[in-house]
């Protein structure tokens, strides 16, 4: 008797377990019916106290009331549709329509998709449990633990933790906001990239690229396709840009240009550095900044530039064989510095300037600038200072001494004084040309007028000692004052001379992120499994929602998946 009971017993809890193991949809239903007018060939599933029930390969749903076609395995769920698979995937909706032999599941009205790290809704959700992936195209909304992402068209990939979106796309965060064309985010990780024109805005910076890669959890990211941040009053553009929003950092490589758009200077490079929170840019790899001077512009190139401070106050730093250049004045040192708001340019350092056929030298050059007209005001030169004119047709004009200070009209030099310990050589010619003779002279002081860059008048003060030569009698020895180098060679004549000599430039290969991936249309794996099958799936194909109606039993319109192809590629 025992063992007819425990068989018993055995047969009675098998049959769930048959139930479960079947392909087949396996149901529960307070209340069945059947209505052959109406609904051929289906029961009519209904609550009374709990809801109705299916269970297939893994996947959970509950309703209130559903429309089951138990030969095809294929129901319509109505009313506080839950799904549920696994312990992962849990999704409500007002209505739903599932079928068993594809897996494939359609929801609409209202519908909630949760995974551990999102929350996804959207009016209607494609679902093939095969691929496990979902698919949107009537715009809808996913929501992690740091940002709202809505886009016209969304694909999920459960295995992947992966979304792919597209149109329209929109990520809100408290801290920025990124707007673009299509955005591939796996939620897990909280990574996002960037295709097409995208931009990344917060209170401090606004990013632009059309390639891109951004971690939303750590606010940091590259951009490799026409990438740009702009920092308020200060634009960074190049090949490759590297951001940190939290550090308030950003660096850029190859192709660099930074545009001060307060202070309408340019910087360019190809490796550089921004500092938001100190204001301040570090640049490498053939530097040069073009600063506005009234009409002109002053160009500076070195090894490394570094500009520092804000607008009013900004300095920049140009070191290592540093070079200056405008169309009226050149010149070169070891470093060259200038202030904003002093509007001191000094060169240290071996300086060296040209203007016209003259050239400056000294211990160190001072160029002083209006900081209202912005055009140069004086110059200064302090200890050893030697300017040196090529004459017309033969040798140098010399004038040496411990200081010079010079005076500028219209950016042209038009009063030089060389004070103390003054010696001078001139090559003194008449109003034809020709040569008077050589003045050789000592002073305390001397005072020289220019017009056109040329020497119009010498005065000389205190302890004078002159001479003039002819030519036949100047010796040849004394034909150059102590420590003479002319450099007239080096001159930088053109704007290419900031760069002229310079070891070439191999720029470094920048990696980028690979192309977006190309998907197969979403239906296409359910067309080919349903081409030689008589199964309803027109429901799935057409995402409308099913009424509760009285239809015929519907018929083979495989023909339908042909008009809903989508533009996923």
């Amino acid at each position: 008797m025992r063992i007819i009971f425990v068989l018993f017993v055995f047969f009675l809890t098998a049959i769930p377990l048959k139930a479960q193991e079947t392909k087949k949809i396996y149901y529960e239903s307070d209340r069945t019916r059947v209505d052959e007018k109406n609904y051929p060939g289906a029961f009519i599933l209904s609550k009374v106290k709990n809801q109705v029930y299916f269970l297939h390969e893994g996947v959970k749903v509950w309703c209130d009331r559903a429309i089951f076609y138990q030969n095809e395995d294929f129901f319509k769920a109505f009313g506080n549709v839950r799904m549920k698979q696994g312990d992962t995937i849990n999704m409500t909706s007002k209505y739903a329509e599932y079928n068993g032999e594809t897996q494939f599941a359609f929801a609409s009205d209202d519908v909630l998709l949760e995974t551990p790290s999102n929350q996804l809704t959207t009016d209607s959700l494609f679902f093939n449990r095969k691929t496990q992936q979902a698919f949107y195209r009537s715009g809808g909304q996913v929501k992690d633990s740091a940002s709202t992402i809505t886009s016209q068209i969304g694909r999920y990939f459960m295995n992947l933790e992966k979304y792919s979106f597209k149109r329209n796309v929109k990520v809100r965060n408290p801290e920025y906001n990124i707007d673009s064309e299509r955005l591939d985010f796996y939620s897990e990780l909280g990574h996002a990239y960037l295709y097409g024109p995208s931009t990344i805005t917060s209170e401090t910076s606004v990013v632009y690229c059309e390639r891109g890669f951004y971690d939303t959890r750590k606010d940091k990211g590259f951009f490799v396709k026409n990438s740009k941040i702009d920092y308020e009053n200060r634009l960074l553009e190049g090949d490759s840009i590297y951001f940190d929003r939290q550090r308030n950092f950003a660096s850029a490589t190859n192709n660099i240009k930074v545009t001060d758009t307060i202070n309408e200077s340019v910087i360019r490079g190809h490796y550089a550095e921004v500092f938001r929170e100190k204001d301040s840019v570090f640049i490498t790899k053939r530097p040069y900044a073009a600063v506005k001077q009234d009409k002109d512009s002053l160009f500076i190139a070195s090894d490394t530039l570094m500009i520092t401070g804000k607008p009013e106050f900004r300095e920049m730093r140009a070191f290592y064989d540093a070079r200056i250049y405008k169309t009226d004045l050149s010149g070169k040192a070891d470093s060259i510095y200038t202030s904003e708001k002093t509007g001191i340019t000094k060169m240290i350092r071996e300086p060296i300037l040209w203007s016209g056929n003259s050239q400056i030298t000294g211990d160190t050059i001072h160029l002083l600038s209006n900081t209202e007209t912005e055009q140069i005001d004086s110059l200064k030169v302090f200890y050893n200072a030697f300017l040196i004119q090529k004459d017309s047709i033969e040798g140098f004009n010399q004038i040496k001494g411990k200081e010079l200070f010079g005076l500028f009209k219209n950016n042209e030099i038009y009063e030089v004084d060389v004070v103390k310990n003054t010696e001078t050589i001139f090559y003194t010619r008449d109003d034809q040309g020709e040569l008077v003779g050589i003045n050789k002279s000592l002073s305390a002081k001397i005072k020289m007028l220019f017009e056109d860059q040329e020497i119009t008048e010498v005065t000389y003060y205190k302890n004078v000692d002159s001479d003039t030569y002819p030519r036949s009698l100047f010796p040849e020895n004394g034909a150059k004052l102590k420590d003479f180098n002319w450099r007239g060679e080096e001159q930088l004549l053109q704007k290419s001379d900031l760069f002229k000599g310079r070891d070439s430039l191999v720029l470094p290969k920048i990696k980028g992120i690979k192309d977006p991936e190309i998907y197969d249309d979403f239906f296409q794996d359910l067309e080919e499994m349903n081409s030689n099958s008589d199964l309803n799936i027109s429901k799935l194909q057409s995402g409308n929602q099913e009424t509760d109606q009285p239809k015929e039993k519907p018929t083979k319109k495989l023909k339908k998946l042909k008009a809903i192809k989508t533009d996923e590629e």
